[in-house]
């Protein structure tokens, strides 16, 4: 493993400090990614006819990143940042949220979905919208309809900004179906979708996010204590790792564990890949008539004719 450091000014010139664990196989150039997103945001909200975007603040690295992208890419009076804690966030989470917001200078609102999850869920003993069966709901069913309450005040707040909802979810979690599908897996487009997270903290680190994010271990933030690490029983580092040499560079089962990644985390990694396929996928359509969309009606998303403005 090498650090994964960016220069900072101080008195001896370029003082480095170190930030988080990189694989050497996970390094990329951060400069040409960075300008590669930022053109993909720029061109894909041109195309649809839009000149801003609106984003989840989560306080996490990817939404972050994400915000910086789209302050680049269209400047930071087109973009919106919503802050949508429920209960039980963390106060950080908001803090780090506001860093992003502030070094910024990018509109941002904060919405509160306590009373959205609770209506459901029901709070203190009382009976929500959902009934008796929704009153003991596990802690994963609660994260899950937080992840789509927010999804669903962002595609709201659309409509008043006039702007394209930008998705915050990077490879690492897509593959292992590490998203909410419905939830913070929605989105118009998804500018770091093919970055490892290890890359998503280069990338970070590239664009000056907060020392103290990037630092942070992640977490979706569903219960206080919670990070993605302890949850899934893995480190980034080692996931992306394993990710990298099994779907990029296509390596199998046997050359993966002679390269030494124990036989079971090989095991693991394919079976949450596999049954979170569904996740990555448009919802199959039954072939009825002589052209159905999806199947046999199929045009790219920037047919003539889609634009919104002429």
């Amino acid at each position: 493993m090498v650090d994964g450091t960016r220069p900072d000014s101080g008195q001896d010139g370029e003082r480095k400090s170190q930030l988080f664990e990189l694989p050497p196989e996970l390094a990329i150039d951060a400069d040409v990614a960075r300008r590669v997103m930022v053109g993909f945001i720029r061109n894909q909200l041109e195309q649809a006819g839009f000149s801003r975007g609106l984003l989840g603040l989560s306080g996490g690295i990817d939404s972050a990143v994400v915000a910086c992208l789209v302050a680049e890419a269209v400047g930071p009076e087109n973009l919106l940042c919503l802050l949508m804690p429920y209960r039980s966030s963390s106060p950080e989470s908001i803090e780090h949220a506001r860093l992003v917001v502030d070094q910024l200078g990018c509109a941002s609102d904060l919405v509160d979905i306590s009373p959205l999850v609770d209506g459901y869920f029901g709070r203190d003993g009382e009976l929500g919208a959902g009934g008796a069966a929704a009153g003991g709901a596990t802690p994963l069913r609660r994260g899950n309809l937080m992840a789509r309450a927010r999804m669903g005040v962002l595609y709201d707040r659309s409509v008043t900004w006039g702007g394209l909802v930008v998705g915050t979810g990077n490879k690492t979690e897509s593959l292992i179906g590490y998203s909410t599908i419905f939830g913070d897996s929605a989105c118009a487009l998804n500018p770091i979708g093919d970055l490892y997270k290890s890359q998503v903290r280069q990338v970070a680190a590239a664009m000056g996010v907060p020392d103290e994010i990037i630092r942070k271990a992640p977490s979706a933030d569903l219960w206080p204590g919670q990070t993605d690490e302890i949850e899934g029983g893995f480190s980034y580092p080692e996931l992306d790792r394993l990710l990298f040499w099994m779907i990029d560079k296509r390596r199998t089962d046997e050359e993966l564990i002679a390269m030494g990644f124990a036989d079971g985390a090989v095991a693991r990694v394919k079976r949450l890949i596999a049954v979170s396929e569904f996740k990555r996928q448009v919802p199959p359509v039954a072939k009825l008539g002589p052209r159905t969309t999806g199947v046999d009606y199929l045009y790219p998303r920037r047919r003539p004719g889609s634009a919104r403005r002429p």
